[in-house]
């Protein structure tokens, strides 16, 4: 497993980190593309990283948190994307459920899956990228974040 981590100043930064992670993710053979597990505080930026995602599958429609709708389906010119936002969800069978509902839409559409909120969820899917994102000083957003890869 490849572990690493990065500084991310801002937003851009954020993004520019998924779209690294889209273009690594759309380089691998269909068979072996893992799901994506963003774990973090609230605004520590899994969604910022996910809009990136998004851009690096060509998609060029508005990414936003789907807390309130659970998941959303994107698609675009290099992939689809399928968003998952677990947050609401605080039992794991809950989270279970909708993961497993949602990774059968994945792999029929070839998409990459990102996970937000994935410690909701009872276990680590088998070869599951993991990104956690935190703020460095929690009550200055503008101090920037750090992420935590593990890939592989």
């Amino acid at each position: 497993m490849q572990s690493r981590s990065v500084f991310l100043a801002d937003a851009t930064a954020t993004q520019s980190l998924g779209r690294e992670l889209a273009q690594q993710w759309l380089a691998l053979p269909a068979e072996a593309r893992p799901i994506l597990l963003l774990q973090g505080d609230l605004g520590a930026g899994k969604t910022c990283l996910t809009q990136g995602l998004a851009a690096g599958l060509g998609i060029d429609e508005p990414i936003t948190s789907p807390t309130f709708a659970l998941a959303q389906h994107y698609t675009g010119c290099a992939g689809a994307l399928v968003h998952l936002d677990l947050y609401r969800l605080e039992q794991p069978a809950a989270a279970d459920e909708l993961f497993a509902q949602e990774e059968e839409e994945a792999i029929a559409l070839n998409a990459l899956m990102a996970v937000e909120w994935a410690e909701r969820l009872s276990f680590v899917p088998e070869g599951a990228w993991r990104i956690g994102l935190e703020l460095l000083q929690p009550d200055a957003p503008e101090a920037g974040r750090r992420a935590l890869l593990l890939l592989g």
